[in-house]
């Protein structure tokens, strides 16, 4: 496994088990989960949500727009964005 990758899944980690220290908004959510599914799956596939679906569909699009993202700049962005959000939380 690669240094880039096993950082990433060490991120993910804290991201899931910290409930109490980690508070993200709405918007960061998606910018995380974006990220996460371009690190682990790539370019954005399967129909896009309907009209009534506005979490399914706010989901999709941000993952729509890292189309064309490597796998290893979605790891290093989600992996940078949460060094970042630590070091504000002190």
């Amino acid at each position: 496994m690669s240094d880039l990758k096993a950082k990433f899944e060490e991120t993910v980690n804290y991201v899931q088990t910290s409930e109490g220290d980690f508070k993200p908004s709405n918007e960061l959510k998606l910018e995380l989960y974006a990220l996460f599914k371009q690190a682990s799956e790539g370019d954005v596939s399967g129909k896009k949500p309907g009209m009534l679906d506005v979490v399914g569909r706010a989901k999709y699009g941000a993952w729509e727009k890292l189309k064309g993202t490597s796998s290893d700049a979605a790891m290093q962005k989600y992996i940078d964005r949460i060094e970042a959000l630590k070091n504000e939380q002190g």
